[in-house]
């Protein structure tokens, strides 16, 4: 019992902080978290986990924001994140968990690679941005969250702070209610796993409040290089030791 106290205390931790950076930074949260959640729950209940939990910091950041969401741009996004969001949660599924936990540290390395080589990212329109919608649905679907790679679409269409921060996180909300339909359906969702989300979503609530009171203090830089520096090290370790 005690342990199992220090796990469920280390991961309210984790969750508070890494919900607190999304708010702020408006990345970097879940692919920090899911690192932690491999590590305690394994590959494939980490992502159902790590769903639970986001829903409940994305969620918060729509509430905290929702004055400022570009509610067109949503549905666009949804459009294409609804159905590709399907596909991942079912191949999720099936996919064997050594290889899972590989991708998902060859994914973590490739979001700092990503943002480095593409630091600016052209306007899409109205069928291009839907496409990003499918991509991140899917990738979603596989490693819990995408948010680092799909951040400069949403900055791109000239969203700002509160603007940026709602609409994203309002896109995202879509996803993860996809997701745990199918996850519930196919048994990847259990009452373990949905309760450990449950349990975490509080600090996930707290720590999106607590970043939103201080996104317009901080300087946003000093948050992108911890979060790439957690990028680095988590996926060099997922990778090395996904068998």
């Amino acid at each position: 019992m005690p342990h199992e106290v220090w796990m469920l205390a280390l991961l309210l931790v984790a969750s508070f902080g890494t919900a607190m950076l999304s708010a702020v930074a408006g990345f970097g949260g879940g692919v920090l978290l899911l690192p932690v959640f491999v590590a305690v729950f394994g590959a494939r209940d980490a992502v159902a986990v790590l769903t639970v939990t986001q829903l409940a910091s994305n969620g918060s950041r729509v509430w905290f924001n929702r004055h400022e969401i570009d509610r067109r741009l949503v549905k666009i996004f949804a459009a294409g994140a609804i159905p590709a969001a399907v596909v991942g949660a079912l191949l999720l599924t099936r996919a064997p968990l050594p290889a899972l936990t590989r991708v998902i540290g060859a994914f973590l390395l490739a979001i700092v690679v990503w943002r480095r080589v593409r630091p600016g990212t052209a306007r899409l329109g109205d069928r291009g941005f839907a496409a990003v919608g499918a991509a991140s649905g899917f990738g979603s679907a596989l490693v819990g969250s995408v948010g680092p790679m799909v951040a400069p679409f949403f900055l791109a269409r000239g969203l700002t702070r509160g603007a940026y921060i709602g609409t994203e996180a309002a896109s995202a909300v879509v996803m993860h209610l996809t997701k745990l339909v199918i996850f519930g359906a196919a048994a990847v969702l259990t009452w373990r796993t949905g309760l450990f989300g449950l349990a975490l979503a509080p600090a996930a609530a707290v720590g999106a409040w607590t970043g939103k009171k201080i996104l317009d203090r901080l300087p946003v830089p000093v948050f992108v290089v911890l979060v790439e520096a957690g990028l680095i090290v988590s996926g060099t370790t997922l990778l090395l030791t996904g068998g």
